[in-house]
């Protein structure tokens, strides 16, 4: 885990100082190695102090700060014959090889021909920037789980894993990197290319029964790729569907299970995860908060997702916090549902596409969602945990999971538009693998409105006679007065 920066002097200049300056709004992302590289050296140090003071320079820089999570982690970048290589994130299954090492031996000797190889064979949450004469070339894993921007000013075209370090340039039209899609960037600005993005399979017309056995091995499965390499991991838990699955699916892959939820005062769904946890049978460690401890942390939590949106920050509190709270006890990898309600119709909104407009516009709405998860949750998320040295896996958002459950025919995952429960089949997994069913029949309600987060904003918005939106983008302003709010 940590972070990237690469950039690219238009004017064929030195571009090393503005790499160097994008990892040190980074540091929050990795302070255990740093490192900076040319296409024919790279350099790693315990300081990044320690790098800047050397004389390297070149038009193409790339910079990487390390969060050794793994032992087998290691600084970076790495070089290669003519080029070197930052890689952020991991590949699954794992192997005894480091992660940066294993995308190395794929690209071979020519990197401009096999960074898509990277992206189409190897599967995982990723992104990684490869610096070559003249040119860097960046990419991201297919489904965007680690977050990666791009953009560019007069001088310089640059890539970082968030978008501070590209505002620290001057850089304000800062975006998301898309996920699938390999980029060669140079003096003229970017060229983007797709290589292996989300596509709407063609629809498999299946009982439920098959779908859910065939749906609890991908699973399983999935979660196994994302644990072998642990022997503890604790998961963000509510007590609802999808962090219960994830929970019991990761005891069945034989490592230790710590469950950690967190809210604020006097809020029901914490004693439900109780009653869920004792049930399950797996430890939970309860963490409570106050409307004070959300008015202190809101500023960070704002300046590590970028965006003054209320839903956004009343989201990513639970997660930092979560996080924080796993850093505690000594665990740095979090599982999480993300992906489930995307993928199995769990929103509230899908019963009003199906009432309006049809099955088939539920199909198109999930397959949008999920499309654009990157965007929406996976990014953010990514950033509220980084902060605690976490890496945030996600067993939902795999390839395999993915492709199966965007095939499935709608009536799997929503009866109809009066559907309360939605998310059908999975449902029938939780059933199948004996869960109870107070769980496994438990209503969604959002994370933002379970730990009473979204509440606490109102009531701190009111106290300033302000809406929740006004609040948020004051307390935006304040973190980065040089951005402009758009309305």
């Amino acid at each position: 885990m940590g972070a990237i920066a690469a950039a690219v002097n238009k004017r064929g200049e030195n571009a090393v100082p503005k790499a160097i300056a994008m990892l040190k709004e980074l540091t929050h992302r990795g302070v255990d190695a740093h490192g900076v590289a040319t296409p024919t050296s790279a350099v790693t140090a315990k300081s990044i102090e320690e790098i800047a003071v050397q004389n390297i320079s070149s038009s193409v820089a790339l910079g990487h700060n390390l969060s050794c999570i793994l032992p087998r982690d290691r600084p970076q970048p790495v070089q290669g014959k003519g080029f070197t290589l930052a890689f952020e994130g991991r590949l699954f299954p794992s192997t005894s090889l480091p992660d940066v090492d294993e995308v190395m031996e794929r690209l071979g000797l020519n990197p401009q021909r096999n960074a898509g190889q990277v992206i189409e064979r190897l599967e995982g949450s990723y992104a990684f920037a490869i610096a070559c004469p003249n040119q860097i070339i960046a990419g991201r894993d297919t489904l965007g789980t680690i977050p990666l921007y791009y953009g560019e000013n007069e001088t310089t075209c640059a890539i970082a894993s968030e978008r501070k370090a590209l505002w620290k340039l001057g850089i304000k039209n800062a975006k998301s990197f898309p996920p699938g899609h390999l980029a060669v960037v140079n003096g003229q600005g970017f060229s983007l290319k797709p290589v292996k993005t989300i596509a709407q399979p063609p629809r498999e017309d299946v009982d439920i029964e098959t779908v859910a056995k065939r749906l609890q091995t991908l699973l399983l499965e999935s979660t196994r790729k994302r644990v072998s390499d642990l022997e503890n991991v604790a998961v963000a838990f509510s007590g609802g569907l999808d962090s219960s699955l994830i929970a019991v699916l990761a005891e069945k892959c034989g490592i230790n299970v710590q469950l950690i939820s967190v809210g604020l005062e006097n809020q029901l769904e914490v004693k439900f995860a109780e009653t869920a946890a004792e049930k399950l049978k797996l430890p939970l460690h309860i963490q409570i908060y106050t409307v004070k401890d959300v008015e202190k942390v809101l500023p960070r939590v704002l300046w590590l997702i970028e965006e003054p949106n209320p839903i956004k920050a009343s989201i990513a509190i639970p997660f930092y916090w979560t996080a924080e709270n796993a850093s505690k006890l000594g665990y740095n990898v979090l599982l999480a549902g993300h992906g489930a309600d995307e993928l199995f119709g769990g929103y509230q909104r899908y019963l009003k596409e199906y009432e309006q407009s049809g099955v088939e516009a539920v199909q198109k709405a999930t397959y949008r969602d999920m499309a654009m998860s990157h965007e929406k949750n996976f990014q953010r998320d990514n950033q509220a945990c980084s902060f605690h040295k976490v890496e945030l896996r996600l067993p939902f958002v795999d390839r395999d999971v993915v492709q199966f459950s965007l095939s499935l025919p709608p009536s799997l995952k929503i009866e109809s538009a009066k559907d309360r429960l939605r998310k059908r089949v999975l449902r029938q997994v939780a059933q199948n693998l004996g869960m109870p069913l107070f769980i496994v029949n438990k209503t969604k309600k959002a994370v933002q409105y379970a730990t009473g987060v979204n509440k606490a904003i109102q009531r701190l918005a009111k106290k300033k006679e302000l809406t929740s939106r006004e609040y948020v983008e004051k307390v935006f302003q304040r973190v980065y007065p040089a951005l402009e709010v758009s309305k």
